[in-house]
């Protein structure tokens, strides 16, 4: 499986666009957004994906959540407070915001685990798990937009700059 990531794109409409065009340039099964959308019009924005998009709610979200689940119900985009993706026989792709949301029993060898909030890329095996975060994408940080794309079956993780 080849996934696109992204996540804490509060409400930066240009970097929304440029992230979809990447997205949509390369062979993915789907995107996941790891949270912080933070307005309606950017989950909007997504809609020029051309591969399903995916996701949990940041705690940046909470003010917009009835909108933002209209926005999901009208798009047909699954977002929910955390996520549990089968990746192979025996192993989970989870993804959280919050990096303090990872639950103790997501750790195990062959699981991946995928989060937002910190702004800060992470890319490294803890307790025998992959957990990543390709960083920054809101353009709160000149020069430092990244999204990420993981390839399950090896695991590897591509950092993309944009």
């Amino acid at each position: 499986m080849k996934i696109g990531l992204t996540g804490d794109t509060h409400n930066n409409l240009k970097n929304v666009a440029r992230i979809c065009d990447i997205f949509n340039s390369h062979d993915l099964d789907f995107v996941i957004h790891t949270g912080d959308i933070t307005l309606p019009k950017t989950l909007l924005a997504f809609d020029i994906l051309k591969i399903p998009l995916i996701g949990v709610f940041g705690n940046n979200d909470q003010d917009e959540m009835v909108d933002l689940l209209k926005i999901c119900k009208q798009k047909d985009f699954l977002f929910k407070d955390k996520l549990e993706i089968k990746i192979s026989e025996k192993n989970f792709l989870f993804a959280v915001h919050d990096p303090d949301d990872i639950e103790d029993d997501f750790y195990k060898k062959g699981n991946i685990i995928v989060h937002g909030h910190t702004h800060r890329f992470r890319d490294e095996i803890y307790k025998d798990t992959h957990v990543f975060n390709p960083g920054e994408c809101a353009g709160m940080m000149k020069g430092m937009n990244k999204i990420g794309i993981i390839e399950t079956d090896v695991p590897r993780m591509e950092i993309i700059s944009f």
